[in-house]
């Protein structure tokens, strides 16, 4: 920077779209006038030109700057936002309150020179965003922007009172593979892809788990050559998610004695990210600037937008639901909002109840208490103190890992405007496929480890679900969650001797179900003989909850009668994810359901005596969960230190 100038490290650019995004992605990046004749234009993604009397705002997603989180986790009191305009143009500061209401900070007239605002970050304890807009009074080019801080990072204090770093801005980005390799590779030529990003990187560790490899997808060899020395392969069996994030983690380290090549950079950061997202590049430089400037060391999580509607902000922050310890959106999160629909300055009506669609909440701080592995920095001091992932497999991983660095005095934050794209959950059939297992063995192993309370609310939640799950014909699915409930309650000693036999064993148990078989359609099955009076839509309102009383005990009294089989040969309907309810399958003795990403259906059967026979099953089970649910807690904790421990994951990797 000019001598001076208050900016002296940049926490977060400003960036304008990719060339040819559609309208909706270029909302996350601006917003231009309706007013506007001519459009803004950009010949690279720092630079940007207005015309003459054209206007564009910043208060968006990746440009306005999270002012409310700056303040609760970092060192910093104010920010510096620095404009540099050829031409003549306006440039005007806002910030927005708790609930979305804007407030003039500031503004001035910059002609062929650069404005510096510091600003305050006083007022957003509790929420609020700044930004800035931009009038062009002649065609004027703003050949950079950002935000900055005015001053270089400070020690950081740690959970017993003494201080480390501050840290260099470097990194090791670890990336786990599973039969993704075009995905792999992408993600690889993403980082790359900006000098800014790629020379913070000091190693790139890619665990390969796969039966496809990435080595042999076009694009490999070229960008493996770009990374040289600083990138690492490490082939291995199918440990899952946790294994592969487990073996980052321990390569990153050094491996079980701390001398392994893929370690010798030390990096003060280790940055977690999925194989199959697509990643706005500066999130990498964000997330660590708010790692370097955070009070204490702290985990920063990537918030997820929808791959397959990018406009859509899946959530911003997840916590667990303790009164049955099952993870949930946090307070004031809104799931799957729309920014091309409801940019950050949509403050609706006055009147507006809690379930119409505004962007109020966004204006929010939400403190969350873990984040998901789709994007996730990790300080390596919190990394050496608490030890690797759990040998879960996939599903609760993170969650867990968020929770225990918590409890050892490293928070967690999802922070806005560090991002990435990932397939949404709604495409995802997860609940009821193999990885149902994964959901409630690891729920019940992570609650053992955190939980303090009783285990009543998480049976009734498990009777629940499991009630719903039988009303479905969705018999796989209760039989697998037995299974988790059997591998739970046989202690912690052979979770790592299970780590990558369990997945099979599963999925050779689902076969004996058809609810598991996924047919390529419908059409290669009979015509529908129909079911009449089978409801096959949610009926809203003040009546609903009597209707679905009545629709209830009308689907409980089929369930007791013996089925007609001549339906397992005709299905009775086919019916849509949307329409494949628990109102409208318990009514039925067969039919089909589209999968959810609707590339085949599976041809669910009614068997009242296998239901019967699951059912009693499982309330054996759960039985068993809470008489024993308290020796349980002690054994697994007993056991995390183990479980957790490099030596452990070592023998893994190497056997």
């Amino acid at each position: 920077m000019p001598a001076g100038s208050g900016a002296v490290e940049q926490l977060q650019r400003v960036l304008l779209p990719r060339r040819g995004e559609p309208h909706d992605v270029r909302t996350l990046y601006l917003l231009e006038a309706e007013t506007n004749t001519r459009r803004v234009t950009w010949p690279d993604r720092t630079s940007f030109s207005v015309g003459a009397g054209q206007e564009v705002s910043f208060q968006t997603y990746f440009n306005a700057f999270p002012a409310s989180y700056w303040r609760r986790w970092s060192q910093l009191s104010t920010v510096v936002l620095r404009v540099e305009v050829t031409g003549e143009a306006r440039v005007d500061v806002y910030r927005s309150k708790i609930d979305g209401s804007r407030i003039a900070v500031d503004g001035k007239l910059v002609a062929d020179g650069a404005a510096e605002f510091e600003l305050s970050l006083d007022p957003f304890e509790d929420g609020g965003w700044l930004w800035f807009d931009v009038t062009a009074e002649t065609d004027a080019t703003i050949t950079r922007a950002g935000w900055f801080a005015p001053c270089a990072p400070a020690p950081q204090t740690m959970p017993d009172g003494t201080t480390v770093g501050p840290f260099e801005p470097r990194v090791t980005v670890g990336i786990p593979t599973f039969n993704r390799p075009a995905d792999a590779v992408a993600a690889l030529e993403a980082l790359a892809s900006d000098p800014q990003v790629d020379a913070v990187i000091d190693t790139v560790i890619m665990p390969d788990q796969g039966t496809r490899h990435p080595a042999d997808e076009p694009g490999y060899a070229a960008v493996t050559e770009h990374f040289g020395d600083r990138f690492f392969e490490f082939r291995q069996g199918n440990l899952g998610g946790s294994g592969g994030y487990s073996r980052i983690m321990f390569e990153a380290l050094g491996g079980a004695d701390g001398t392994g090549e893929a370690g010798a950079k030390e990096s003060p950061y280790i940055l977690y990210m999925d194989d199959d997202i697509a990643i706005e590049p500066d999130s990498v430089l964000r997330a660590l600037q708010v790692a370097r400037y955070a009070k204490s060391p702290m985990l920063v999580g990537g918030q997820m937008l929808n791959l397959q509607e990018r406009s859509h902000l899946h959530s911003m922050g997840e916590v667990i639901d303790r009164s049955i310890f099952m993870w949930t959106s946090a307070p004031h999160v809104r799931y799957d909002h729309d920014f091309s629909e409801f940019p950050l300055s949509h403050q609706g009506r006055p009147d507006d109840g809690p379930k119409d669609r505004n962007s109020r909440d966004l204006h929010r701080r939400i403190d969350v208490d873990y984040n998901g592995w789709w994007m996730c920095l990790i300080p390596r001091v919190v990394a050496e103190r608490i030890g690797q992932p759990l040998p879960l497999f996939i599903k609760w991983d993170d969650a867990e890992y968020g929770l225990r660095a918590a409890k050892a005095g490293y928070p967690t934050a999802t922070w806005p405007g560090v991002a990435i794209w990932h397939m949404a959950w709604s495409d995802k059939d997860d609940a009821i496929d193999w990885q149902a297992y994964f959901h409630l063995r690891n729920r019940l192993i992570v609650a053992t480890m955190d939980h303090d309370g009783g285990p009543e609310g998480i049976v009734r939640s498990m009777k629940k679900a499991t009630l719903k799950h039988l009303l479905c014909l969705e018999y796989s699915t209760v039989a697998i969650q037995n299974e988790a409930m059997k591998d739970f309650l046989a202690g912690p000693d052979h979770l790592f001797d299970i780590l990558e036999t369990s997945l099979p064993r599963i999925n050779r148990l689902r076969r004996d179900y058809p609810d598991a078989v996924v047919l390529p359609t419908a059409a290669e099955l009979p015509k529908p003989s129909g079911a009449p009076g089978v409801p096959v839509k949610d009926i809203g309102g003040r009546l609903a909850p009597v209707k679905k009383a009545v629709w209830l005990a009308k689907g409980l009294l089929h369930s007791v009668r013996p089925h007609d089989p001549a339906h397992h040969e005709v299905p009775q309907a086919n019916f849509a994810p949307i329409e494949a309810r628990w109102f409208s399958l318990s009514r039925v003795d067969g039919a089909t359901v589209t999968t959810a990403d609707g590339r085949g259906v599976v041809y669910r059967r009614r068997d009242r005596e296998k239901a019967k026979e699951l059912l009693a099953e499982s309330n054996r089970l759960q039985r068993r969960v809470l008489e024993r649910f308290d020796d349980l807690r002690a054994e697994y904790r007993a056991a995390h230190e183990e479980l957790t421990s490099r030596d452990s994951w070592g023998k893994v990797f190497h056997a």
